[in-house]
């Protein structure tokens, strides 16, 4: 079943996230090869051009990822340029002029005890 949605997309995640929970294995998988992981929860190959990537945990109580680093000249590369150009959606390259970066987590534990920080 392809995904289609945003939502197709977010049931594929936790699929992914649940098995690597409990199979040490496909864990593993996931680090070595996560469009195989995908594919192999989901029946679809991973976009081409498309990076995943999943990171261990390694026992830390947070794991946070970096955005990508903003070019301090606040020039656009020629790809953005030509993303922009074309009208296409950015999605990934946007993160260097716009600094966001996209970023599936699991809901996270409050470490101040106030939700939503």
């Amino acid at each position: 079943m392809p995904l289609r949605s945003q939502d197709d997309v977010n049931r594929a995640i936790i699929k992914v996230l649940s098995r690597a929970a409990k199979d040490a294995a496909f864990h593993k998988l996931c680090v070595s090869n996560p469009a195989a992981a995908i594919k192999q929860v989901t029946g679809e190959d991973v976009p081409k051009g498309f990076k995943v990537r999943f990171v261990e945990n390694l026992d830390a109580n947070l794991t946070l990822v970096l955005p990508d680093a903003v070019d301090s000249s606040g020039e656009l590369k020629d790809e953005e340029l030509e993303q922009v150009a074309g009208g296409n959606r950015c999605a990934a390259s946007c993160a260097g002029s716009c600094a966001i970066s996209t970023c599936i987590c699991a809901p996270l534990p409050s470490v101040t005890g106030v939700v939503g920080i």
